[in-house]
């Protein structure tokens, strides 16, 4: 069998080596030496950890798993929808999703205004605080780079960073509420993200079009599948390099 170089490649570009590997997937250093040195494919809970540690997806450490029959029909079991544009995803779905969320509802945009007009964002939000759901909502810097650039690209200069500035005072009121995180960023947006719990819709972008005429694909996760996992982790990505959001200061009562 053919040496595992692409795996002993990116254990040293991380700045790790066999043994630190193998104590984080729980397995001795042996083990992740015959992954290299005897090609051999380990199973899916010591790929997914190996990744992580690595922060590559375990398709290019194992090409494989590409051509897998499992893989494959796991991840096209994910696509539940696929919308051919925001704007075509019916009212009812989307309040199906909030409503129907329970654990985790997360959102990762730059302005999302369809959100506070048709859907009233900030209730949607107290709502889940009072039901125990953790939110966590990524919305733009008005005044980075990226927003700038993408106001021009798409033909709305001034317009976006104002919608994005006035949705952040909204957020503002918000952001303190328990289990409620709010975060800004400035990085490209090339997906708009919407979590409800193992649903996921996935808002693509074209250059110089308004999100709204981009397709959607509606993900459900399930195990095996690859799609959902690897949007959520672009969501961590961005979540991770976020800036709080501060909260307004609330009225003192009189007492």
């Amino acid at each position: 069998m053919p040496t595992n170089e692409r795996l002993r490649g990116s254990i040293a570009a991380a700045g790790l080596d066999l043994p630190t590997v193998a104590d984080a997937v729980g397995v001795d250093a042996k083990t992740v030496e015959r992954w290299i040195t005897k090609g051999r494919t380990p199973h899916r809970r010591h790929r997914d950890v190996v990744s992580k540690a690595l922060a590559v997806e375990d398709t290019y450490l194992w090409p494989a798993l590409m051509s897998d029959a499992k893989t494959q029909a796991a991840s096209v079991a994910e696509l539940l929808e696929l919308h051919p544009s925001r704007s075509a995803v019916p009212y009812e779905v989307w309040q199906q999703l909030i409503k129907g969320t329970r654990e985790a509802f997360e959102v990762l945009v730059y302005a999302a205004t369809f959100l506070f007009e048709q859907h009233d964002l900030g209730s949607v939000i107290r709502q889940k605080s009072q039901e125990g759901v953790r939110v966590r909502i990524l919305i733009a810097d008005e005044a980075s780079d990226a927003v700038r650039r993408r106001s021009e690209e798409e033909g709305t200069t001034g317009g976006l960073q104002a919608r994005i500035q006035l949705h952040r005072r909204y957020l503002s009121e918000v952001a303190d509420l328990p289990g409620v995180e709010v975060r800004t960023h400035g990085t490209t947006l090339y997906n708009s993200l919407f979590r409800f719990d193992q649903d996921l819709l996935v808002n693509g972008h074209a250059y110089g079009s308004l999100a709204g005429q981009n397709p959607v694909m509606h993900l459900r996760r399930v195990p095996g599948g690859r799609m959902w996992d690897h949007y959520m982790r672009s969501f961590d990505e961005v979540w991770n390099v976020g800036t709080p959001q501060a909260a307004v200061p609330r009225p003192r009562t009189a007492g």
